[in-house]
């Protein structure tokens, strides 16, 4: 998240795949605990669902596509459903470039808190953009979980999350089941529709190539000659959170970029 001249660095074994920062992303799934977010991010990743559940404390990922010949790398924030920390889910969605907020069409209070993370995330990116002057916009799905229940325990209608969405185009609403993988591959579909990005980047349109090969695989990936429609995308296997001091600088940077001779108010992040 530098500077567009600069260049991103992925690290993966002993090399690296270079992807230009206006190609990289960052992902921020958020929501109450026990709906389903680290089990659609899962689903996205490796096509699987554990049925163990592992309370989330936050987890980190990325995923670096090579489509027709452009590199583009997609991070991914898993957040806690807990927020210990709402200075840390702030700075989250100072950061973010695209949202899922998850809940679960059995849990009214998981849907009520989605609500407020939908205005929280346009109250922050609101405050950003007017620091920033930029224009972009902010692709959000709202995804509710587990529509493979009975509807006898439903407790959401569908009418009201659509009623969330209504009047932005660049926000989407979704009904999934990530058990049964129901919806999952649509919902991403939309929501990389809506930032702009290809439609490759979404599950089920790339090929994925094995890790395995360590250094070979890498050289093989970056150089890889592919016809024109074809696509490729791998799970950086060694990938670490960038540190809230990058992120803060991230930010603090974009900031600084407009105006620099202008005094600046600050986006709070406490």
């Amino acid at each position: 998240f530098q500077d567009q001249a600069m260049m991103k660095t992925m690290s993966g074994g002993n090399c690296t795949l270079n992807v230009p920062a206006k190609n990289s992303y960052r992902m921020v799934v958020l929501g109450a605990s026990r709906v389903g977010k680290s089990s659609i991010v899962s689903r996205f990743l490796n096509g699987r669902f554990e049925d163990q559940y592992t309370p989330t404390i936050e987890d980190f990922h990325r995923k670096v596509y090579n489509i027709r010949g452009d590199m583009y790398q997609l991070d991914i924030l898993d957040t806690s459903g807990n927020h210990p920390f709402p200075a840390m889910r702030r700075l989250s969605i100072l950061t973010g470039d695209v949202f899922i907020l998850v809940f679960s069409l059995d849990n009214r209070e998981s849907f009520d808190e989605v609500k407020r993370l939908q205005k929280q995330i346009l109250e922050v990116k609101s405050c950003l953009k007017n620091k920033t002057k930029e224009s972009a916009d902010l692709p959000m799905v709202i995804c509710g979980n587990k529509n493979d229940h009975s509807e006898i325990y439903r407790k959401v209608r569908s009418d009201e999350g659509e009623n969330l969405v209504s009047s932005d185009e660049n926000c989407a609403y979704f009904e999934v089941s990530a058990k049964k993988n129901t919806n999952v591959d649509e919902m991403f579909y939309v929501l990389f529709s809506m930032a702009k990005l290809p439609h490759e980047m979404s599950p089920s349109l790339h090929r994925k190539i094995s890790i395995q090969y360590g250094d070979t695989f890498q050289k093989s990936f970056r150089m890889r000659r592919v016809k024109d429609m074809d696509a490729y995308g791998m799970i950086s296997p060694f990938v670490r959170r960038p540190s809230v001091n990058s992120d803060l600088k991230y930010i603090k940077s974009k900031v600084l970029r407009e105006g620099q001779s202008r005094e600046r108010e600050k986006c709070t992040i406490q």
